[in-house]
C-alpha cells in the first residue's frame, strides 16, 4: 500500500485513500488497530500504583537507593534520570516503524520531549521504573528484529536456491 502511494505522499486524497485501504487491510486480516496501545494500558494501573507508593509510603523517605538518588519518593535532584528516560524513549521512537503520514510521525517523536518535561517532577523511583522498562523494551525491540533480519536472509537464500539456475545446461534449438 506505501509502495502504491509513495509518489504522492502529499497528496491529502492519496493519504486518505491509502489509509482507507489500510483499515480495510486490517479489517480483512482481522487485525485491530488499537492493540498497540494495550501494553500502555496494561502498564498504567502499576504506573498509578508505584505513583501513590512514592507519595504516601513513609518508609520510603530519605532511604538511599543508588549513587546521586538519596530518596526514591523525591524527584531526581540533577535530572538525570528524566532526561536519560526521554533518551531512551527517542531510541525507541527510532527502532519502531513508523506510520505513512509524516505528520503523525513527527507527533509522535514529540512524545519523549513531553513525558520528560512530565517525568522532571515525578518520585525518582517511577521515573527509574520507567526507564528500566524503556531499557527491556528496546533490548526486546532489537532481539526482535534482529530475529526478522535472519527470517528475511533464510526466506531469500531459500528462494535463490529453488529458482532454476539461468545459463546453465544445454539450449534446445
Amino acid at each position: 500500500i506505501q509502495a502504491k502511494y509513495k509518489k504522492k505522499k502529499n497528496d491529502p486524497q492519496a493519504r486518505s485513500k491509502m489509509s482507507q485501504e489500510t483499515m480495510a487491510l486490517y479489517k480483512e486480516e482481522g487485525v485491530n488497530p488499537m492493540a498497540g496501545c494495550l501494553p500502555v494500558l496494561v502498564q498504567l494501573p502499576i504506573l498509578w500504583a508505584l505513583y501513590q507508593l512514592f507519595l504516601h509510603a513513609i518508609e520510603l523517605r530519605h532511604e538511599p537507593f543508588m549513587l546521586w538518588i538519596t530518596d526514591l519518593s523525591a524527584k531526581d535532584p540533577i535530572y538525570i534520570t528524566p532526561i536519560f528516560m526521554g533518551a531512551t524513549m527517542v531510541l525507541q521512537q527510532k527502532m519502531t516503524p513508523t506510520t505513512g503520514d509524516p505528520r503523525q510521525a513527527k507527533l509522535m517523536m514529540f512524545m519523549p520531549v513531553v513525558f520528560t518535561a512530565l517525568f522532571l517532577s515525578f518520585p525518582a523511583g517511577l521515573v527509574v521504573y520507567w526507564t528500566v522498562n524503556n531499557v527491556l523494551t528496546i533490548g526486546h525491540q532489537y532481539w526482535m528484529n534482529k530475529g526478522l533480519k535472519r527470517e528475511e536472509a533464510a526466506e531469500a537464500a531459500l528462494v535463490e536456491a529453488q529458482e532454476p539456475k539461468k545459463g546453465k545446461g544445454k539450449k534446445k534449438k
